[in-house]
């Protein structure tokens, strides 16, 4: 279970648009992708969906996952009601288990320590830097970054795509050139790499 098992943290004002790619193309190579909310109550995105989380952050354990996905939130920015999430992703880094974060999601990664060591990115050095993290040297000017551990995988608001380029690399869902081709595809609106990825 746990190598095709991805959660996806869902809390309310979440940004639906950041996880669509990496979430539905996922689920479409052979992995689960289950929700988890703070409480068993349905959250509501930024977009007014509301979900019923699968789980709550006590019932998820690092080794029943392949992925902890964090997206953004206005919440990440307005007080520490989200912080529960950056503690259950140190849990997971400090099993081995990956954990990808996109937009403000970075910034509460931050507040927990976890980008004082880490090649990261955000949505620019300095939303970072007011966090008061230590981590600034490693900050990358980059559409998305994966650490050199393989571990952590960190994106910029605008940048979902790169996002779940990344992803999809850490978990062997695409192989280099039908990787490079997808990104080009969805990135790039390029249809010549359609043919990559249907061959």
């Amino acid at each position: 279970m746990a190598g095709k098992t991805v959660h996806l943290a869902v809390y309310d004002t979440y940004a639906d648009w950041e996880t669509g790619h990496t979430t539905a193309h996922l689920t479409q190579h052979g992995y689960t992708v289950k929700t988890v909310a703070a409480t068993s109550d349905p959250v509501t995105t930024m977009g007014g969906v509301r979900i019923q989380p699968d789980f709550t952050l006590d019932d998820v354990q690092p080794q029943d996952s392949a992925l902890l996905i964090l997206t953004g939130a206005n919440l990440w920015d307005t007080g520490d009601e989200l912080a529960p999430f950056a503690r259950k992703a140190r849990a997971f880094l400090e099993a081995g288990v990956p954990v990808a974060a996109i937009c403000g999601a970075t910034a509460g990664l931050a507040r927990e320590g976890l980008l004082d060591d880490r090649a990261h990115t955000s949505a620019v050095s300095f939303y970072l830097a007011a966090t008061g993290y230590k981590g600034g040297e490693h900050y990358r000017e980059a559409d998305a970054v994966t650490d050199d551990d393989g571990l952590l995988i960190t994106a910029g608001p605008t940048e979902p795509v790169a996002f779940a380029r990344e992803v999809f690399a850490r978990l062997g869902v695409y192989e280099d050139e039908k990787l490079d081709a997808w990104y080009r595809l969805f990135h790039d609106s390029d249809a010549s790499a359609f043919e990559v990825l249907e061959s």
